[in-house]
C-alpha cells in the first residue's frame, strides 16, 4: 500500500474545497466496505467516535497505509494537559485533521496544536479544528443546554472562533450558514469544515443546519463532511460525482 503523504488529496472538482466522507460505523469491516465500495472517488474520510471507540487508532493507521488521508472527530474537551497527550498520540498515527471543543477555551487549544505537532513530525502535519456550535442544534436547544432565553447562534459560532484563533488552531467547524460571517470577522486566517451537507433535496436526517455543497463552498469551506448522502446512496460512486458536480456549479 502507499502511505498518503500529502493533506491536498482528493477528487473534487473545486480546486479549494475537499470533500471528506464520514466513516460513521460500527467497526472496521464496515468501514473497509465504504473505502473499498468508492475506491479512487474519495482519498478523505473522517473517523468518528464510534468507529475510534471499537477500533482504536489503528483504523487511522489501516486508513493512511490504503493511501488515504484521515479526519479524527473526538471532539477532544479536557484539562489542557490530557488534551496534549491526546493530540499527540492520535497525530502519531497519521492523522491529517484532529477536532477540539472550541468551549475549551484557548489554552486548552494551544495544548492540542502543541501535542498534535509533536506527534506529527513523520506524517506531514495534523491541524486542529475547533468545534464551535454542532449543526444538529438551533437556536433553541443552545439556549436550553447553556441556559439561556436568546442565543444569536452566528454571533456564539464567532465568539467560539475567536478562541480558537487565539490558540492557534487551524481553523473550525461550523454549519455553512455562518461561514460567510467566520470568514470576513477573520480575514481568511481560519479554514472552514463544514458539516451537514447535503445534496439537492436530500434528506437533512439529525442535521438542523445542512447545506448543499455548492453553497458551503462558496460561503468558504476548505472541507466538507458527507455522511448517509454519499454512504446512504444506492450508488456511492454516483453521490461523490453529484458532489463534485455540485462543486463545479453543474448541478
Amino acid at each position: 500500500m502507499t502511505r498518503a503523504s500529502s493533506p491536498t488529496l482528493g477528487t473534487t472538482a473545486h480546486p479549494i474545497v475537499t470533500p471528506i466522507v464520514a466513516l460513521d460505523v460500527p467497526d472496521r469491516r464496515a468501514a473497509q466496505a465504504i473505502v473499498t465500495r468508492l475506491g479512487a472517488a474519495c482519498g478523505y474520510y473522517k473517523v468518528g467516535l464510534e468507529l475510534f471507540a471499537a477500533e482504536g487508532p489503528e483504523i487511522v493507521s489501516w486508513l493512511r497505509d490504503a493511501g488515504k488521508l484521515v479526519f479524527v472527530d473526538l471532539k477532544l474537551h479536557d484539562i489542557p494537559n490530557t488534551v496534549h497527550g491526546a493530540a499527540r498520540s492520535v497525530a502519531r498515527h497519521g492523522a491529517s485533521l484532529l477536532t477540539v471543543h472550541a468551549s475549551g477555551g484557548s489554552e486548552m487549544i494551544r495544548a492540542a496544536v502543541a501535542g498534535a505537532q509533536e506527534g506529527a513530525t513523520a506524517s506531514g502535519g495534523c491541524g486542529v479544528l475547533g468545534v464551535t456550535i454542532l449543526t444538529s442544534m438551533d437556536s433553541a436547544g443552545i439556549g436550553e443546554a447553556w441556559g439561556r432565553e436568546q442565543v444569536d447562534v452566528t454571533g456564539e459560532v464567532v465568539r467560539l472562533a475567536g478562541l480558537v484563533a487565539m490558540g492557534g488552531g487551524a481553523g473550525i467547524v461550523c454549519s455553512g450558514h455562518e461561514a460567510a460571517t467566520v470568514k470576513s470577522t477573520f480575514a481568511g486566517a481560519l479554514d472552514l469544515l463544514i458539516p451537514g451537507i447535503r445534496l439537492s433535496g436530500g434528506d437533512s436526517h439529525d442535521q438542523r443546519r445542512v447545506m448543499t455543497p455548492r453553497a458551503a463552498a462558496d460561503a468558504g469551506a476548505r472541507w466538507l463532511i458527507l455522511g448517509r448522502a454519499v454512504t446512504g446512496a444506492a450508488d456511492p460512486v454516483a453521490a461523490m460525482a453529484l458532489v463534485d458536480a455540485s462543486l463545479a456549479g453543474a448541478v
